[in-house]
């Protein structure tokens, strides 16, 4: 079922944005996270179930090597962070996924560990892709020190002082992991056995529980070294500057086929927000309350925007657009928005799609969210899926239909000549080395025989030419006996003609498409800031700064 089906709000449809308007990748790719993003989810439900913390382990040396355990202990489930903290040489640190070792390695278990499971987990995390974890462990990851500023904080903390708040502000991270494995890699628990439990049916929430409890783990261990080194003159970092430390990450091209493979699962999280902005676009009024949280989220927004930097060509335009965006927003806000008007919050939208670049009215979208939780909280309990309920192919469709699905959902896709090099240019496949997906150039590089099928607009247009000449009352089934090879185009036109928001409205094998576009966007939906490409295919980003730490959200016990 859709977000919109489980939550109805009728009066929100009139302002829903269109999927021709929302599923393009330029737009996609200046997604901003929200209060519906994954993380926060997890933060308000274990703040509001009123979960207890604690770390039964810790036993780490003063070379900054060995185990810990952090405890998340709910109302009905306890989740364990196991930590391994090992001493890595500098020469063999490195963020890209052939790595074959790292700074820390960490499992989530499924409840409390016992002596012999710390034991059988000592021998396999740290090994990560080389070992093996069970249905026990929910989730299996790694990072490393961002070096310089992980040895700056640890040497000023030893002395007896804080360190360098331009630094911490700069980097916003201790470490950074290089990968958070779930699903069922590597032998852990397989999505389908835990999913039905409330705490973990929202996406991502095993993953997300894990680098939020790595988090407290970076900073327990910068503490732990200072101490070894400065005894009685070592100091704790100061609660203000620990608030704005978070966990970074270093992704590729592994994620990015996601959104394309998982249309259901896309179209609900595309759909949860859109509903979201349209609920609010309804409203008749602007209350008190409603207008601080909107200014402080709006603060908020600004001072990030000015802290966020990044060397990319890409994201330095960006950046420019989000920073004069958000001074027209504030300016616009202060002098020009009639708060008094019918649906003031319909016409603050529409003036930012008439003045805004997209980046900016991206931005503008998640401010206007923030202070509706009471409208729109509960969309979040809609962004799952079961995938599988959707993948049966309705047979008796008749080709009249089917041509009209694809008119209406694809027209994007049928008039481009992907004969043509620019619009052929690249091929998705999978490596052979760390068997994850990859990006290939068609015309310069050999493997496009073992390219997977995510050029979804050319497979489109295909069927739409096979339908040519069938008649109107001929079944879908006909045509896929005589022509099989067009079974995922009919199976996907028929997902999206029930999930408009699942397909993603571009040609994927362009010579211009921009596999950061998908990145960026599945990264704000799991709550990520600071979004820094470093090329067009990876990204270094932070997750959970200025969240609080497990003792922020009660004792620790």
């Amino acid at each position: 079922m859709s977000c919109a089906e489980l939550n109805p709000m009728p009066q929100a449809d009139s302002f829903r944005r269109s999927p021709d308007e929302v599923m393009r990748l330029a737009r996609m790719g200046c997604s901003h996270p929200t209060r519906l993003s994954f993380l926060r989810q997890l933060l308000r439900r274990m703040q509001d179930e009123g979960w207890h913390f604690d770390r039964p382990v810790w036993q780490i040396d003063a070379r900054g090597v060995g185990r810990a355990v952090y405890r998340a202990i709910g109302p009905e489930r306890t989740y364990s962070l196991v930590a391994f903290a090992h001493d890595l040489p500098p020469e063999a640190r490195s963020d890209r996924v052939i790595a074959t070792a790292w700074d820390a390695t960490f499992a989530l278990f499924d409840g409390t560990p016992t002596a012999g499971d710390l034991d059988r987990l000592a021998a396999n995390v740290p090994l990560q892709e080389a070992g093996r974890v069970s249905a026990q462990e929910l989730s299996l990851s790694r990072a490393n020190r961002s070096v310089r500023l992980f040895d700056h904080v640890v040497e000023r903390l030893a002395a007896g002082a804080q360190p360098d708040t331009a630094m911490l502000l700069e980097t916003g991270y201790l470490m950074r992991t290089t990968a958070v494995y779930g699903s069922g890699k590597f032998g852990a628990a397989d999505r389908v056995a835990i999913g039905a439990r409330a705490e973990l049916r929202a996406p991502f929430q095993a993953e997300m529980l894990s680098v939020w409890l790595t988090r407290a783990f970076t900073v327990d261990l910068v503490e732990h070294l200072a101490r070894a080194r400065g005894g009685t003159r070592a100091v704790r970092l100061e609660p203000a500057l620990k608030r704005g430390l978070g966990v970074g990450n270093s992704t590729g091209l592994g994620m990015a086929p996601f959104l394309i493979r998982h249309p259901v699962l896309l179209n609900n999280w595309m759909l949860a927000r859109e509903e979201a902005l349209a609920r609010v676009r309804a409203q008749d009024s602007v209350g008190p309350a409603e207008l601080a949280g909107f200014s402080a989220a709006l603060a908020d927004v600004t001072e990030n925007a000015a802290l966020w930097s990044s060397a990319h060509e890409l994201q330095h335009s960006k950046l420019v657009q989000l920073r004069d965006s958000l001074a027209q927003i504030t300016r616009h806000v202060g002098q020009g928005w009639d708060r008094h008007a019918p649906q003031p919050w319909d016409a603050l939208w529409r003036w930012g799609q008439a003045t805004l670049p997209i980046e900016g009215q991206e931005a503008l979208l998640a401010a206007m969210l923030e202070p509706h939780g009471d409208l729109i909280d509960g969309l979040g309990d809609c962004m799952d899926a079961d995938g599988e309920g959707y993948f049966l192919i309705d047979g008796t469709m008749q080709v009249a239909e089917l041509r009209a699905i694809l008119h209406t959902h694809y027209a994007w896709a049928l008039d481009v000549d992907y004969t043509a090099r620019a619009q052929s240019a690249r091929f998705w496949y999978i490596s052979e080395d760390k068997l994850e997906p990859r990006l290939g150039e068609r015309y310069d590089e050999p493997g496009a025989a073992r390219e997977l099928p995510l050029d979804t607009g050319r497979q489109a247009a295909a069927l739409w030419r096979a339908l040519a000449g069938l008649p109107d009352d001929m079944a879908a089934a006909h045509l896929l006996l005589a022509h099989p090879e067009h079974r995922p185009a009919l199976r996907r036109a028929q997902i999206t003609a029930r999930h408009p928001y699942a397909e993603i409205r571009d040609n994927l094998i362009a010579a211009d498409m921009l596999p950061i576009d998908l990145l960026r966007c599945k990264l704000a939906f799991f709550g990520a800031t600071r979004f820094d490409p470093r090329s067009d295919r990876w990204v270094r980003i932070s997750l959970f700064q200025g969240a609080p730490y497990p003792e922020d959200m009660g004792a620790m016990v």
